[in-house]
């Protein structure tokens, strides 16, 4: 592609070369640098990509695309070239090293806004023959991107989806960095989505995506606020939640109608850049989608909750998911598919099948000899919520499993020790992610947690071994939470990663124990 191609609909200037250049790739990872290349200078928060402009052109980038002018630095590098030489034409990778003078350098306000905008053109604007779907907000992304998924494709649409769990095209998985990928790889999702026959794309949309511009350039048919609480300040993040906020809000301006959390105390402010209609949805007063009479349902091997739906669209609704906290979620899920169109029907059986790995997953396998479930709870908070909801299942005996990450503060293995010892009738301590550390020291502030409410515990450091004693010691009215690992599939034992799933580990063990 024609480099002034790449450039359509960004402000630049054209500080050396010409416009004319074939770019035979966009690379922003200098250790990608191949022949031919149009290289963009990213800044993150330990590198800067300026300062391989010249090792990229040395490699064979046939321009770069730069926040400030890097014209002496390739000079300066060319003479150091030569003088190793002896004066000679040097050579790097058995070619003769560009002139700098040839190298077309093109410089804008902000390469990462640039990276999404040439990736964009560089595919061919596949969202823009997608309808994508972004949702954003602290907690539930995931499990409802998942409830949309499985709508829609209870209606008969194809559907891709992107966030914390990776990239997925129907069934089959492609892994990510990052919940919402940098721009480059996101516009090469999206393209892949179109090739399979995708009519949908439907994707969690990170504070720190929006902040860093990796979804500039794409037109969203639908956005949603699900909720905001603090979260991710930090000095490599948002130096505070004023900017988590306003991190948040950007989606809006990029997007066709919102659905927003009317229970939110800060929606007003989530959504004041909507530049279309406000869909309302809320289970504490009007809105156009309602939610009332929530509550858990336990029935042999089924965990989840119920509620009335109302307003626009009224029906029971049951989800195989425990916890009233999902009827937020599902409320944002069925005012978004509802808004398409999707019969209700579709929608009430959609969320009847939706499954989502590591969040509150139960174990069916174990159905008849006790409730099990694998959760990605890995602080207090998350191990203190769902505890607490589990508890009011009342079950016989709530039983939790987990282990203290290495390398990691103490303080969040002491906090979950405590929610642990207020809510379970048994904690089983173990290994999760030790890392530099030995589990036997970690574990030893999980029990001082644990002490505060006198919980009963038992320490089983190897993990698979833990998991045969519970399910060996399981009965018909326990519920037996896994915490921690989630979706995760390894152990981080010093400074290597070993394979490990839950999910296996219980289903092959069920299969030999129950047939």
């Amino acid at each position: 592609m024609k480099l002034r191609e790449l450039l359509t609909d960004l402000e630049y200037e054209l500080l050396q070369g010409n416009l004319d250049v074939d770019g035979k790739a966009l690379v922003y990872d200098s250790r990608k640098v191949e022949d031919g290349c149009v290289f963009v200078c990213l800044r993150g928060a330990n590198f800067d990509g300026h300062d391989f402009a010249a090792k990229a052109v040395e490699a064979g980038a046939a321009a770069l695309i730069v926040e400030e002018d890097v014209r002496p630095l390739l000079c300066e590098a060319e003479r150091e070239g030569r003088a190793e030489a002896g004066n000679a034409e040097p050579e790097r990778n058995g070619r003769i090293a560009p002139v700098t003078n040839q190298i077309s350098v093109i410089k804008v306000a902000n390469t990462r806004h640039a990276l999404a905008i040439a990736a964009r053109n560089y595919f061919g604007n596949p969202a823009s023959k997608l309808k994508v779907i972004g949702l954003t907000g602290t907690k539930g992304k995931t499990t409802t991107t998942h409830m949309i998924k499985k709508i829609l494709e209870e209606a008969g649409e194809k559907v891709g989806m992107i966030g914390t769990l990776g990239a997925f095209i129907g069934t089959e998985k492609f892994k990510t960095a990052n919940t919402t990928p940098e721009s480059y790889e996101l516009q090469r999702l999206f393209a892949k989505m179109l090739e399979e026959g995708c009519t949908y794309a439907v994707m969690e949309v990170s504070s720190q995506a929006l902040k860093l511009g990796r979804t500039d350039g794409i037109e969203f048919a639908y956005g949603a606020f699900l909720n905001i609480s603090p979260d991710h300040i930090s000095p490599t993040e948002h130096k505070d939640f004023q900017e988590y906020l306003d991190c948040k809000k950007l989606l809006f301006r990029q997007t066709g109608p919102v659905i927003v959390n009317l229970d939110d105390p800060r929606w007003r402010e989530a959504t004041e850049y909507a530049k279309d209609r406000l869909v309302t949805v809320s289970q504490k007063g009007e809105a156009d989608y309602m939610a009332s009479d929530a509550h858990n349902i336990w029935e042999g091997s089924f965990l989840g909750v119920t509620f009335q739906l109302s307003g626009k669209r009224k029906a029971q609704v049951t989800l195989p998911l425990p916890g009233t906290f999902n009827v937020e979620n599902a409320l944002i899920a069925i005012a978004i598919t509802a808004e398409i169109g999707v019969p209700t029907e579709a929608i009430l059986e959609g969320l009847k099948k939706v499954y989502v790995k590591g969040r509150t997953q139960l174990m069916t396998c174990m159905a008849g000899h006790g409730t099990m479930l694998i959760d990605y709870a890995h602080n207090a908070v998350s191990a203190e919520n769902l505890l607490s909801m589990l508890k009011a299942y009342q079950p016989e005996r709530l039983i939790c499993l987990f282990g203290g990450g290495g390398n990691r503060a103490k303080a969040r293995r002491y906090d979950m020790g405590e929610a642990a010892g207020k809510y379970a009738d048994l904690t089983i301590l173990t290994m999760d992610n030790p890392r530099d550390e030995e589990v036997e020291d970690i574990n030893k502030t999980i029990i001082e947690g644990l002490s505060v409410h006198g919980g009963k515990y038992m320490t089983i450091i190897d993990r698979e071994e833990a998991i045969h004693y519970l399910i060996d010691n399981a009965r018909p009215g326990d519920i037996i939470a896994l915490l921690g690992k989630g979706h995760e599939e390894y152990q981080e034992i010093k400074g290597q990663k070993y394979y490990f799933s839950e999910e296996k580990i219980i289903e092959e063990y069920c299969k030999k124990k129950f047939g």
